[in-house]
């Protein structure tokens, strides 16, 4: 087992793990939207869980770093928290705030971190630009939500274990990049019949089943606590996560 010190805490994980990760399993929360347990390649790209590291001369994000025996870590410094908000304020400044009909209201991540670093949901240091598109149809049974979704991938992600490919992907570039499905008539749309795990993944509700579509097959997977454990052919956890957004285009 690796030891390794965080926040003053000594805590014990198993090597390979991520600090991120490591963290979560010890009740230490870090801010984070696009991290999965289990992703071989974690994409950091939400830029929300930045530490510092001793012998780091800057914060470094921990979802991909691997602890080692004897790490020494802080979760809540000056500059991990102006870098935080920085990356908050940007991705809130192309999101919808709209939570009360919002399907992820009181169990949205967005809620969750702004509550944890002490910042409004809607920041007026930025200006707000919104999508023309507020909803999309395309999809035979699923509504999408452009100007919700914050680009963390999940929904990709979880696509491609559950079908061995993913059905949906990232398209577009830039401010207007955005999730797209296959192609309404391709019959590997028929799979999400029986699956809606992309919407259950979505922590911020862009992604629903159509209230008009009745479709008896669908196979709703269970969840439990606060981190998301979906089974139906497949498991795997979610550790409350993180993005791809306009913060991607950043050096902080």
């Amino acid at each position: 087992m690796i030891k390794l010190l965080v926040d003053n805490k000594e805590i014990e994980t198993k090597a390979g793990t991520t600090l991120l990760q490591a963290c979560l399993d010890n009740s230490i929360y870090i801010p984070n939207l696009c991290f999965l347990e289990g992703m071989e390649n974690p994409p950091a790209s939400c830029r929300m869980c930045f530490v510092e590291i001793k012998g780091e001369n800057r914060p470094v994000t921990s979802c991909n770093i691997e602890v080692t025996d004897g790490m020494v870590v802080k979760t809540d410094t000056t500059a991990v928290r102006r870098l935080q908000r920085t990356a908050f304020e940007l991705l809130l400044s192309v999101h919808h705030v709209d939570c009360r009909p919002c399907p992820a209201n009181k169990k949205c991540d967005l809620q969750r971190i702004a509550k944890f670093i002490k910042i409004g949901l809607k920041p007026k240091r930025l200006d707000h630009y919104l999508k023309d598109t507020e909803i999309e149809q395309a999809h035979p049974f699923l509504d999408y939500y452009p100007n919700r979704c914050i680009l963390c991938g999940k929904c990709i992600h979880v696509c491609q274990i559950r079908h061995d490919k993913a059905l949906i992907a990232f398209a577009k570039r830039g401010f207007n990049t955005e999730i797209t499905f296959n192609g309404e008539d391709d019959k590997s749309l028929l799979y999400c019949k029986s699956c809606i795990a992309c919407v259950e993944i979505c922590p911020v509700g862009a992604l629903a089943i159509r209230h008009n579509t009745k479709n008896p097959n669908l196979d709703k997977p269970e969840i439990t606590n606060y981190k998301h454990q979906i089974t139906n052919k497949f498991q795997i956890t979610i550790s409350k996560s993180q993005i791809r957004s306009k913060t991607n285009c950043l050096e902080f």
